[in-house]
């Protein structure tokens, strides 16, 4: 089980971190919501939870609630800059679907039940 980042991203995030030296890492899961019914939450961690699974990339860490890691696992968290737009992109080899807007995503246990 793993959470990565890519380079741009382990960039950004440290960028963050220097800034808020109260932050332990980044806080990576995800909550129901959007049309497809999981959405990714992103923020700085700053406590760990009891359930939390910590990785760490390069010196980078990764919270992961227990019950969002089913659902993240393998995911490469990428930073992207396009013109004026900036982003992070999430490539979860889990997603199974994406509604139209991209702001949500189902698994293939979604679609089971």
């Amino acid at each position: 089980m793993a959470v990565t980042l890519s380079e741009s991203a382990r960039l950004r995030i440290r960028g963050y971190l220097d800034a808020d030296p109260a932050a332990l890492g980044l806080r990576f899961g995800v909550s129901r919501t959007g049309c497809s019914g999981w959405g990714y939450k992103v923020d700085m961690a700053r406590a760990a939870g009891d359930d939390d699974r910590v990785f760490e990339d390069q010196g980078v860490r990764i919270y992961v609630d227990a019950a969002s890691l089913p659902l993240v696992d393998g995911t490469e968290i990428d930073f992207l800059k396009q013109g004026l737009n900036e982003q992070f992109v999430f490539r979860n080899p889990n997603v199974a679907g994406e509604c139209g807007c991209g702001e949500s995503f189902t698994t293939d246990a979604d679609r089971a039940a």
